[in-house]
C-alpha cells in the first residue's frame, strides 16, 4: 500500500489563506463515518489486553500498517515486536495523559461528521471520479497530523485540543495554537484530501509555484465550508485579516521588488509559508503564512476572469498562466 503523509502546523506545508467571502451554496449532505481507530487502540493501551490486537488487525489493518510507517517506522504489523513497540510508545505518561484528555474531549462527534460530509458532498460534486476516502480518527502524539492512504485518510485529535491546552504552550506558539481547535478539524481533513489527490508538482523553491498551489487548495476549502469565515480558516485574528487587506498592494510591490516570486530560493520561499510570522519575509508586523493568503487572492482573481470549474482549476499547473489571466496587482 502507498502511504502519503501531510502533516500542518509545524510540518511541510501548512494550508492557510486569507480571503473575501465565497458565495457557495450551502449542501446539506449525509454524515461521513469517522472511525474510530483512535479509541480501538486506546482501549489496548489502557487494558493491555492482547486478544485487542487481534481485533485491530481485523478491523484497522490499514491504519496498523500507515500508523506504524509514519509513526513509530516499523514498516509492517507482521513484523515482530510491533504491537510491544506500539503499546510502548503510547504507554509514556505524558503521551497517555494527552490520549486519555482527546478521547474525553471527543467521544461524541456526531457534529463533525455532519459538517465532514456537507464538506464532501461538495468536493464529490466537484470531482466525482475521485473517491470519497474512508475517515479515521488517530492519536500521534503531537506528530504526524494528516495520515493518507489508498482511499484512506486520517487525522490526530491530539492537535485539536484547544489553543489553551496546558501541553501545548511548551511546544507550539500562540499562532501555532491558534489552529489547534476543533473548527479546524473538518478544513483540515478536507485539506489533507484534496493534496492527496492532487500532490504539489511545482517548483518547491519558487515562491510563485507554492502560492498558486496553496492557494487552489484554500479557494476549494473555503467553497467546501461556506459558514467558515476567511480569517477563521486562514488561523488569523480579524485584525491580522484586516492588516491583509489594507496593505495587499504594499505587500505585492515589496515582494517584486525584493525578486522573490521567481528567484529559486528554498529558504526565502519557506518563510511565506511559516505559521510564525518573520520579519525576513517583507514586514514585521505581518502575520505567518503570507504566501498562502497571496495565493488565495491570486486564484479568486483568476476564478473571476477565467470562470474555471474547480476540475478544470486543478488541471491548470503553469503558475505563470494563472497569474496572468488573474491580473493581480495586489488588489
Amino acid at each position: 500500500m502507498t502511504v502519503r503523509i501531510i502533516s500542518f502546523l509545524i510540518f511541510i506545508f501548512v494550508f492557510s489563506a486569507c480571503n473575501g467571502q465565497n458565495s457557495s451554496a450551502h449542501l446539506i449532505a449525509d454524515t461521513i463515518q469517522i472511525h474510530r481507530f483512535d479509541k480501538t487502540l486506546f482501549q489496548l493501551i489502557q487494558s493491555e489486553d492482547t486478544l485487542l490486537r487481534q481485533q485491530l488487525l481485523q478491523e484497522y489493518p490499514e491504519m496498523l500498517e500507515i500508523t506504524g510507517k509514519a509513526i513509530l517506522n516499523i514498516q509492517s504489523p507482521d513484523q515482530p515486536g510491533f504491537f510491544d513497540k506500539l503499546e510502548n510508545y503510547y504507554s509514556e505518561p505524558t503521551l497517555k495523559g494527552l490520549y486519555t484528555h482527546a478521547i474525553e474531549l471527543y467521544d461524541s462527534i456526531e457534529d463533525l461528521e455532519q459538517e465532514l460530509g456537507n464538506g464532501f458532498a461538495y468536493l464529490s460534486q466537484s470531482f466525482p471520479s475521485i473517491p470519497i476516502p474512508t475517515v479515521y480518527m488517530h492519536v500521534s502524539g503531537l506528530n504526524q497530523n494528516v495520515l493518507a492512504g489508498e482511499h484512506l485518510l486520517s487525522l490526530s485529535i491530539d492537535k485539536y485540543m484547544g489553543k489553551e491546552y496546558p501541553l501545548y504552550q511548551d511546544f507550539f506558539y500562540e499562532n501555532q495554537r491558534q489552529k489547534m481547535q476543533k473548527s479546524y478539524i473538518v478544513p483540515d481533513y478536507l485539506s489533507g484530501w484534496l493534496m492527496a489527490e492532487f500532490p504539489f508538482e511545482g517548483n518547491e523553491s519558487i515562491l510563485l509555484d507554492r502560492m498558486v498551489y496553496e492557494g487552489k487548495i484554500k479557494y476549494l476549502i473555503a467553497h467546501a465550508l461556506p459558514d467558515i469565515k476567511p480569517y477563521e480558516l486562514m488561523g488569523y485574528t480579524r485584525q491580522e485579516y484586516e492588516w491583509c487587506e489594507e496593505n495587499s498592494k504594499m505587500i505585492w510591490k515589496s515582494i517584486l521588488e525584493r525578486k522573490h516570486l521567481y528567484t529559486p530560493d528554498v529558504m526565502t520561499t519557506t518563510k511565506y509559508f511559516e505559521e510564525v510570522p518573520s520579519a525576513n519575509t517583507i514586514f514585521s508586523e505581518a502575520p505567518g503564512n503570507l504566501g498562502s493568503w497571496i495565493g488565495w487572492q491570486i486564484i479568486e482573481h483568476y476564478i473571476k476572469e477565467k470562470g474555471d470549474s474547480p476540475e478544470e482549476l486543478m488541471k491548470i499547473e503553469n503558475a505563470q498562466e494563472i497569474l496572468i489571466i488573474s491580473k493581480y496587482k495586489g488588489n
